[in-house]
């Protein structure tokens, strides 16, 4: 097909890119595997039944009726000496620690598809762009699923980035998009880089697929552990429950924070979405200190009503493990554990 050779759509990994992925214990038959048995689609009902479900069955506050709260923070002109973390909707956030920055899965455009009709941003997420950003020392992607991989935002960054760090294959999208190879960090599970100094990432799994077009897994999806000094953070990247969580939390935790995703989810892909009441369960099996759900809040890409995932965040916790449920663009003081949040979406 010819739209899918446009150049957003990215490239499959090929050369010695190839090689590598085909030398990993987690491809098989020409594709990545998660660790058990997945599938994308579990309802009985079959894929294509589901998806036509999804499409025009009735939906109830799947987006919200007026702007979704958020505050301008002008990120370039945090004091630099504190540790922050600001969230900017879905799964993308901004950290800064010890003076070092980081950025994840940014995705400033107004839509989340191949196709600037679809998947809309709601009213009032879409306040930043790329320009509003420092120079970032290390940007991290967990996968290549539009929500996450943004092509033009990839793009408005390259003059900004250090350091390209993702999961194997993602690399060859990022030097078709006209990084240097120099730039970019590939991983499989379980590798490990020192950034630099007392600054370390772990590439760890996770239970998801991959794809920008019709053919999926080239490409390895991936969370990470992330070693910042004495700080100890999890990056939970997306996907689904597994029995994962505890050996990470045994290997690299424990973790002083976790982000993990809470949103989007349903019965009917129950297997590659953390489902409301797995969310503690994983994070008691990280050994989390604070939980900072994300993958939720910008974009409608399951049929639960729009604020279900931040009140079900809340209604879970029954062994009150704290919770950061930030406005997008509100600062998070990630060395204050006393920092309190308001219940913002159900205003």
């Amino acid at each position: 097909m010819i739209i899918l050779n446009q150049a957003k759509f990215g490239q499959a990994p090929k050369g010695e890119r190839l090689e590598r992925i085909k030398k990993s214990p987690n491809y098989q038959n020409g594709e990545f595997k998660n660790l058990s048995e997945t599938s994308v689609m579990t309802s009985d009902k079959g894929s294509f039944a589901t998806m036509m479900e999804f499409m025009f069955g009735k939906k109830v506050n799947v987006t919200p009726k007026n702007k979704v709260p958020a505050v301008k923070t002008n990120v370039k002109e945090i004091d630099q000496e504190e540790d922050v973390l600001v969230w900017f909707g879905h799964s993308s956030y901004f950290i800064r620690k010890d003076g070092i920055t980081f950025l994840v899965d940014p995705v400033f455009s107004n839509y989340a598809s191949p196709f600037s009709f679809v998947n809309k941003a709601f009213k009032g997420t879409d306040i930043y762009d790329s320009s509003d950003l420092p120079e970032i020392d290390y940007l991290i992607i967990s996968h290549d699923h539009w929500d996450h991989l943004d092509y033009p935002t990839i793009l408005e960054l390259k003059s900004k980035v250090g350091q390209v760090i993702c999961g194997l294959g993602v690399g060859q999208h990022f030097e078709y998009w006209g990084y240097e190879d120099s730039m970019i960090m590939e991983l499989d599970w379980h590798d490990k880089e020192i950034l630099q100094e007392a600054v370390e990432i772990t590439a760890t799994p996770a239970r998801h697929f991959s794809g920008r077009g019709l053919k999926r897994n080239k490409t390895l999806w991936t969370s990470y552990a992330l070693k910042i000094n004495d700080y100890n953070l999890y990056i939970g990247g997306d996907g689904g429950y597994d029995t994962f969580f505890t050996e990470i939390g045994e290997k690299y935790g424990p973790f002083d924070l976790a982000i993990l995703e809470q949103g989007q989810y349903s019965e009917n892909w129950n297997q590659i979405h953390l489902l409301p009441r797995q969310v503690f369960e994983s994070a008691e099996q990280l050994r989390a200190s604070r939980i900072f759900p994300v993958h939720n809040s910008k974009f409608a890409l399951s049929s639960h009503p729009w604020d279900e995932p931040l009140d079900e965040i809340i209604e879970n916790n029954v062994k009150n493990i704290p919770v950061m449920t930030p406005v997008i663009g509100e600062i998070v003081r990630l060395n204050d554990s006393t920092q309190t949040f308001s219940q913002w979406w159900q205003k």
